[in-house]
């Protein structure tokens, strides 16, 4: 990554030096300062036409519940909601979205504090707007470090680190949903094909990660330290190092998943019904995985998967899809307003905002206007 300041030394931090760099930094900012109308209006017109495309698909999903009959008992049922039970699952949203603030802040800690904070709350922003979902917000997270100075490594391996610590809550939850089930615990569909399946690929998933690492591991050699791949792998060792060094914050990971689960009991709740915590769990895991079709906003996606889940599971069908409706629409927008809230806050910082860890050895780029130039023309 060719920077400001000189050349990246062999383990991605940034070294002084470079003549030629430094004049390309002082360019930039006039560069950029050029097309920052033009960027702008890419900007806008990109979000403007996302939010369009899931606005039409809205519309498209309002029309299917009032006028198909079958559907129009799912639209009685949302429309009696108690009041109570909206404000408490906006209350659990918010505290599944301060969780991630909190889980990322702890795998980046160079990042001071309020840009942090901005960056996770685009990340869910990202999630939520764009097609699939966790991975893609990673993604648009990585980017804005990238531009705002990280070494590029660093980025790799962090957001690996916190997407398998998050993943393996997930894996756990989805193993735990199923025992429950085995053990009568919890009521619910408890045949061996609706309790094994979860619970036999929660396992492959760990047993697949870390006969990956073991590999990587002892194969070392044949993958450059550089590499994507070994960046990844190194991702499981951070992940792994955070679980070994415990810190307040890796509450965080468990609070991000079962503040957002607690939100879809509140709203089946409001609705009139109340799942078993297994029926809940494996509901939600299993459903979300129909996130994975790349349709914005996951619209009509996510309520099928997680809806056609719940059904599998014994939940009745005409209170499951009004109780996830109501969910999708509370884990939609208060992530997408919150990360469209922290970009903003980000484009108008005027000087870069990632430090180096203490102890971390990473030389980083000082503070410049390049950061915020950059940061107004990355939207497109």
């Amino acid at each position: 990554m060719a920077t400001a300041v000189g050349a990246p030394s062999r383990d991605g931090s940034v070294t002084s030096g470079g003549t030629e760099a430094t004049r390309q930094l002082r360019a930039r900012p006039r560069l950029r300062a050029r097309g920052g109308g033009r960027a702008r209006r890419l900007e806008s017109g990109s979000t403007g036409a996302r939010l369009l495309t899931i606005a039409l698909l809205v519309g498209a999903l309002v029309s299917l519940l009032v006028e198909v009959p079958g559907l129009q008992t799912v639209a009685s049922e949302i429309s009696h909601v108690s009041g109570d039970w909206l404000v408490l699952a906006v209350a659990l949203e918010l505290a599944s979205c301060a969780s991630f603030v909190v889980i990322f802040r702890h795998f980046f800690k160079g990042v001071p504090a309020q840009p942090a904070r901005n960056l996770a709350w685009t990340e869910m922003g990202s999630g939520a707007l764009l097609p699939g979902g966790g991975v893609g917000s990673l993604a648009v997270g990585g980017w804005l470090l990238h531009l705002a100075g990280m070494p590029t490594r660093t980025i790799v391996r962090n957001s690996s680190g916190l997407f398998f610590l998050t993943s393996a809550v997930n894996v756990g939850a989805l193993i735990a949903g199923g025992l429950l089930l085995a053990s009568g615990i919890s009521d619910g569909r408890d045949d061996l094909l609706a309790v094994g399946l979860p619970i036999l690929g929660g396992s492959v998933a760990v047993a697949t990660v870390l006969v990956t690492v073991r590999l990587r591991r002892r194969g070392s050699a044949g993958l450059a330290d550089s590499s994507w791949a070994a960046q990844l792998t190194a991702g499981v060792g951070a992940a792994e190092h955070a679980l070994r060094h415990p810190s307040w914050r890796l509450l965080g990971a468990i609070g991000y998943l079962g503040f957002d689960i607690a939100v879809l009991w509140a709203t089946l709740a409001g609705v009139g019904y109340r799942p078993a915590l297994g029926v809940l769990i494996l509901g939600y895991i299993i459903g979300y995985l129909a996130n994975l079709i790349p349709v914005p906003g996951a619209v009509g996606v996510l309520e099928g998967g997680l809806a056609g889940t719940l059904v599998l599971y014994g939940a009745p069908l005409t209170e499951a899809t009004a109780g996830v409706l109501v969910y999708h629409a509370i884990a939609f927008w208060i992530p997408s307003i919150g990360g469209l809230l922290g970009y903003r806050r980000l484009r108008r910082r005027s000087s870069g905002f990632i430090a180096a860890a203490p102890g971390s050895g990473e030389a980083v780029l000082p503070p410049t206007r390049t950061t915020a130039a950059v940061l107004t023309a990355t939207a497109k």
